[in-house]
């Protein structure tokens, strides 16, 4: 009897182990396929020990909760916007998504757009859909990853020339915390000094790292290989 209530109490205990969000989202990011583990030649040539793929969500129920990431990050940070701007075409469901979870989760009901890559020249025309821009709006932008910061720069102009709106930030789901190319700075940090736009992530490359060393997700060796690669690369 005595042994019976011990394993009860044994798995009592497990589950009360309650994840937090950045860790809840390492997780959920490997269960997708979206992060990986290994050894990864990168675009830029740097050989990777981890990669990181978000083409790899594709259904309703990882849409949903991807969303609820997003929206827990924007309240993490105490932003305020009226509206969420997806850049074309990556950007675009993800906004819709932590739209709708802000809305389902925080009881805010903020709008949405994204641009057109073609300025539409009939019907209602014009670069944007979803809310239309006006001065004075808050806007936050909505992206996956941000690798060089290029996407933001194809953008900024399309928002700023559209109205005097208010950038209070952008949210990506993961900063790499590496060093672009030809500056020892991040793009995250370029896009702060260049810009002005502070770039908030729900987890950066240390908490993945953490997370593998607390065995919230499998792969603790290849930690040594994270922080080698962190030394190596980080900005």
């Amino acid at each position: 009897m005595y042994k019976i209530i011990h394993i009860y109490l044994l798995f009592w205990k497990e589950a009360c182990v309650i994840m937090n969000y950045k860790e809840s989202f390492i997780k959920f990011m490997t269960d997708c396929g979206v992060l990986r583990f290994g050894e990864f030649t990168l675009k830029s040539g740097r050989i990777a020990p981890y990669f990181i793929n978000c083409g790899n969500y594709k259904t309703g129920m990882q849409l949903a909760r991807l969303g609820e990431y997003y929206a827990e990050c924007i309240n993490e940070h105490g932003l305020k916007p009226d509206t969420l701007f997806g850049p074309a075409y990556k950007g675009i469901p993800l906004s819709v998504a932590a739209c709708c979870a802000l809305y389902n989760k925080y009881n805010l009901d903020v709008n949405y757009c994204f641009d057109r890559k073609e300025v539409k020249d009939h019907g209602e025309g014009g670069m944007f859909v979803g809310k239309e821009l006006s001065d004075g709006d808050k806007v936050v932008i909505i992206e996956d990853v941000m690798t060089s910061g290029k996407a933001l720069r194809e953008v900024l102009p399309k928002l700023t020339g559209a109205a005097k709106i208010d950038i209070e930030g952008m949210i990506i789901t993961v900063d790499r915390m590496e060093k672009a190319l030809n500056s020892d700075k991040s793009a995250v940090q370029e896009a702060y000094d260049e810009f002005g736009i502070k770039v908030f992530s729900i987890v950066n490359i240390n908490d993945i790292i953490e997370a593998l060393e607390n065995g919230v997700v499998e792969g603790r060796e290849f930690v040594p290989k994270m922080k080698e690669y962190r030394e190596k690369y980080g900005a």
